[in-house]
């Protein structure tokens, strides 16, 4: 890592670039600050942030460090398509978030987290499912950008990883600790603006100071065919697909996600996540390009690591001036995401396992639930820096937690659209995708024969379940049926007999396949009606009705009674054809 060491900061200069990150984001969080919290607010901010706010912190949260990383590992492995495959389909995710989110808003316009609306809708089991799944899946990408942030430090400065990753553990907290999912956003707004800020500059000096645009001339013999090609058919099937069917799967699952959603004004929702589409795609797509630079110069990350790729190519190139903005722009890339899954863990133990499982929700302490939701933040800190130290395989991590968001993607959007899903499809669709989904994952069982055609039919069907729902949310439910049938029979001839030999891709799709089939084939014969009415009587404000100075909820947030079949009627979402 020579260039690295020649570019190395002081360690008194990498302490003060951090106390200058941190101490400004703390100083922004005590600004507002309350004396007598809100638990509400603590959780979501009063359901009533603004548009530039909103859509600063879905961008920010978006984007982490190992995004950056990845967009430019993704140019470095496929070639000039890389980046645009890593970034245009993370953008366009946030994209097909908002017409789902407008739905979900509609019928539970106060909620805290989407496993909070599936106790309403179906009951304890459903709710735990997501619960459990988002408590795993924001513990390992804390544990990931804090890895992120200890690599970063050990690579510039003579602090080793365990100082860094202890250096940024606590200065997430510092900032999120007091004032919550409140002190995450508002930070995430500033950091955002810089963020976008230093990569309009350091992604062209970059460019220029390592001989753009000749180095695209004379290293392009360091190309492949289909590195070289911006039709890659290896970048699509590689890059992707896979990422097209993950990111859906992580865009509905997701609580940093859904904590947004129900914290921004209803009638934003809409320019927010497209505003954030565009600002996601610029940011990740401009550094990814580092990446084809680097392939385009012969660069060889030390070691052949990859995620070395980005900080090396920053020490080799950057003056030192600028090399400090790239630093705290990586800084605030990953602090960005942390705070954001520090506020997720918070609000699910806060209103999903006290709120609804605990307490109940009549007889919920909004002060102890601060409690809660605070004591969780500084055990989950505790616990990300501790699995830091312990370098687990977190890209099998991420694909498990990724796989069971797949799996519950088509049983969490139908509860919100048909009225006759039912709690045991929704938990029996589920556990079968899994059950599915691991096996043909990592490869347990062999793919020859008849277990591979089986495995490229539900692939198949699976194509047809993503296309189906990203156009679902738009043009209704005709126009999602004819979508997945023709996208299933033009896939079929192609994919069948060769889609198995993607393990990452074919995984996703029968996880999507499975839950999908079983849930409708479980749901279509029911006899139950839900009345989605309910779902708005049944989740709320905690703080609500607090006037009798015990700290107990009530009013609109009180608790509903339990009916099953109780209405028979679904709203008509915009759009949807029924």
């Amino acid at each position: 890592m020579d260039g690295v060491e020649t570019a190395q900061f002081g360690a008194v200069v990498v302490l003060g670039l951090l106390v200058l990150f941190y101490g400004g984001t703390f100083l922004i969080s005590t600004r507002i600050g309350k004396r007598k919290e809100n638990a509400d607010g603590y959780m979501t901010a009063g359901h009533n942030i603004g548009f530039g706010i909103s859509a600063a912190s879905m961008t920010a949260t978006w984007i982490w460090a190992s995004s950056m990383y990845a967009s430019a590992t993704s140019g470095y492995t496929y070639g000039i398509s890389g980046p645009i495959h890593y970034g245009l389909w993370g953008a366009l995710m946030i994209l097909f978030i908002y017409p789902f989110g407008k739905r979900i808003r509609a019928v539970a316009p106060k909620a805290h987290t989407l496993a909070e609306v599936m106790y309403a809708r179906h009951g304890r089991s459903s709710q735990l499912m997501l619960a459990g799944s988002n408590l795993v899946g924001s513990l390992i990408s804390l544990m990931s950008n804090f890895i992120a942030g200890g690599v970063l430090i050990s690579m510039l400065s003579p602090l080793n990883f365990i100082q860094g990753v202890f250096a940024v553990a606590a200065g997430v907290l510092l900032y999120t600790l007091w004032s919550g999912f409140r002190a995450s956003v508002l930070t995430d707004f500033v950091q955002v603006v810089a963020m976008l800020g230093a990569v309009a500059v350091l992604v062209p000096v970059i460019f220029f100071a390592a001989g753009f645009p000749a180095a695209f001339e004379t290293g392009a013999a360091n190309l492949t065919a289909q590195q070289s090609d911006f039709f890659s058919s290896d970048a699509f099937m590689n890059q992707g697909a896979p990422y097209i069917a993950a990111v859906l799967a992580y865009a509905i699952g997701n609580q940093t996600i859904a904590q947004r959603l129900f914290a921004v004004r209803q009638d934003l929702i809409k320019p927010t996540f497209v505003t954030a589409t565009v600002g996601y795609g610029a940011m990740v797509i401009g550094v990814g390009m580092l990446g084809v630079l680097a392939l385009y110069l012969g660069f060889e990350p030390t070691g052949g690591d990859v995620n070395n790729l980005i900080p090396e190519m920053a020490a080799d190139y950057l003056p030192p001036v600028l090399l400090a903005v790239f630093f705290l722009m990586i800084v605030g890339a990953l602090s960005s995401t942390a705070d954001s899954d520090l506020s997720a863990l918070s609000s699910i133990m806060m209103a999903d396992v006290y709120g609804q499982n605990v307490a109940g929700k009549e007889k919920a302490n909004p002060k102890t639930m601060l409690l809660v939701g605070r004591i969780t933040m500084v055990v989950a800190t505790a616990a990300a820096v501790a699995f830091a130290s312990l370098q687990l395989n977190i890209l099998d991590l991420l694909v498990f937690v990724g796989a069971l968001w797949g799996a519950l993607v088509f049983p969490v959007l139908a509860s919100f659209y048909w009225d006759k899903v039912t709690n045991k499809a929704f938990t029996t669709s589920v556990i079968a995708a899994l059950a599915v989904f691991l096996p043909v994952r990592f490869g347990w069982i062999p793919m020859d024969g008849v277990t591979g055609i089986a495995v490229d039919v539900l692939s198949v069907i699976g194509i047809g379940v993503v296309l189906g729902l990203m156009v679902f949310g738009f043009l209704g439910l005709r126009a999602a049926k004819i979508t997945g049938v023709l996208s299933a029979a033009v896939a079929a001839p192609f994919a069948i007999g060769s889609l198995h030999e993607y393990a990452t891709l074919s995984g996703s799709l029968v996880a999507y396949s499975v839950s999908t089939v079983i849930c409708w084939a479980m749901s279509a014969g029911s006899g139950e009606r839900f009345d989605f009415t309910l779902i708005a009587r049944r989740t709320g404000d905690f703080d609500d009705g607090d006037t009798d100075g015990t700290g107990n909820a009530g009013g609109a947030a009180a608790a509903v009674p339990r009916q099953a079949g109780e209405g028979d009627g679904e709203p008509e979402p915009a759009g949807s054809t029924k």
